[in-house]
């Protein structure tokens, strides 16, 4: 009775911590499912069916390693991904690197406030009015709020992304045709089936989510004390992201493909679902990438206001005021009121951009995990905590095959 007594005890305790501790592994990983993953799962599902869900795999195994490494480096330095990168490759290199992921990250930005867009419209609200409430709430949640109650916001947004999984299961999908997809891969090598892996591994572990993964273990203030708890805040992350997508593209391949349904957005895919799952399936779809919008619409600015500002030794972070951080909070709504400027014009290229983003983020992503294995095996930096040997294959071995499709893929459009 005593033994289970304090058994009970501890196990409380433990999920008590655990509890205290969630947030930056399952946040970073839901906001990967943006209106621009949303979009890149949507259409390769329904270009493609079943045939490309064997590429979550892969992914979920490299953004497993790669959050582990996140959270390790912000745990043991103390210090943000861009720090790190400044102090080890010198400000000229972090300067070329930023400028890049600066303006993908503006692009990417721009994709989700379109997200809010087009779910509106499905529920016929103009953009004129979504689009700049929006941008107005997420300002002031930043702005005004603070680390802890932003947080308890985010989680709520991730767990409402499950709604893909009611969405995938009203288009009555063929799970043995599925299940042969992931056992036996199907590659093709040509430009439209190179560029859409691209993407999908662009979107799934996107550049900025590293830098947003670090600092966020550190405003947390975690400690190595707590690194078992951050792992499996990482696992369950890395899950629900893998998880969202593979019933995003088992819902528009079990629907879509089949009839040969051609989309170039996400609004697409929800409006062409209605004629064949319903109109339940509509809005449950619309209402995830508005979520899914509203989400990344909030977190990616904050991310990349972070990183330029930790880059180039400025004051960053929600819980530090206007007055104590004035270059972050410029930074976040000048990327706030850009992308939102450039969704309000009429017959600007939404689909463009999306698409764009994407093949960016995984056209720059190797540079990003490149900075990243050179610093976390630095023994002067990580002490004995830098990468052992699987962890350093894996990751040497993702960036290869990056380096690889997007050699193809320019290759591939030479070719064309």
């Amino acid at each position: 009775m005593g033994i289970t007594k304090v058994s009970r005890g501890r196990f409380v305790r433990r999920l008590l911590l655990f509890l205290a501790i969630l947030g930056p592994g399952i946040i970073t990983g839901s906001v990967d499912n943006d209106v621009g993953g949303i979009t890149t799962y949507s259409v390769t599902a329904a270009t493609y069916g079943y045939k490309m869900i064997w590429t979550l795999i892969p992914a979920f195994i490299v953004l497993l390693v790669v959050q582990e490494m996140n959270a390790r480096m912000g745990i043991v330095t103390g210090k943000g991904l861009a720090d790190l990168i400044r102090e080890n490759a010198g400000v000229k290199i972090t300067f070329f690197i930023f400028v890049g992921l600066l303006f993908a990250d503006i692009l990417n930005t721009t994709t989700e406030f379109a997200g809010v867009a087009e779910s509106m419209d499905i529920f016929g609200v103009s953009k004129y009015i979504a689009v700049p409430l929006v941008a107005v709430i997420i300002w002031f949640l930043v702005v005004k709020g603070t680390y802890k109650s932003a947080e308890r916001i985010f989680l709520i947004f991730s767990l409402a992304l499950l709604v893909y999984v009611v969405a995938a299961f009203l288009g009555r999908p063929d799970w043995s045709a599925i299940g042969s997809s992931l056992a036996k891969p199907h590659m093709e090598f040509n430009l439209g089936y190179i560029s859409s892996i691209i993407a999908i591994i662009g979107t799934t572990i996107a550049p900025w989510m590293q830098f947003y993964m670090q600092s966020s273990v550190i405003e947390k203030g975690l400690e190595l004390k707590d690194y078992k708890y951050t792992l499996l805040d990482i696992v369950v992350g890395c899950i629900a992201t893998i998880a969202v997508a593979f019933f995003i593209m088992v819902a528009c391949g079990s629907t879509l493909f089949p009839k040969g349904i051609q989309i170039t957005t996400a609004r697409d895919a929800a409006m062409a679902l209605e004629p064949l799952a319903g109109k339940f399936a509509t809005y449950v779809f619309s209402f995830g990438l508005f979520v899914a919008a509203i989400f990344s619409a909030t977190i990616l600015p904050v991310a990349t206001a972070f990183y330029v500002c930790e880059a180039f030794g400025f004051e960053a972070g929600i819980d530090k005021t206007w007055g104590e951080a004035p270059q972050f909070y410029w930074l976040y709504t000048f990327i706030i009121a850009l992308s939102v400027g450039i969704v309000l014009l009429p017959n600007v290229p939404l689909i463009g951009i999306s698409l764009w983003s994407q093949q960016i983020n995984g056209i720059l992503l190797p540079v990003v995990l490149v900075c990243m294995m050179l610093i976390i095996n630095k023994r002067d930096v990580m002490g004995a905590h830098t990468n052992n040997r699987p962890q350093n294959i894996i990751g040497w071995i993702t960036i290869i095959i990056l380096v690889g499709l997007s050699v193809a893929l320019l290759v591939s459009s030479f070719i064309r």
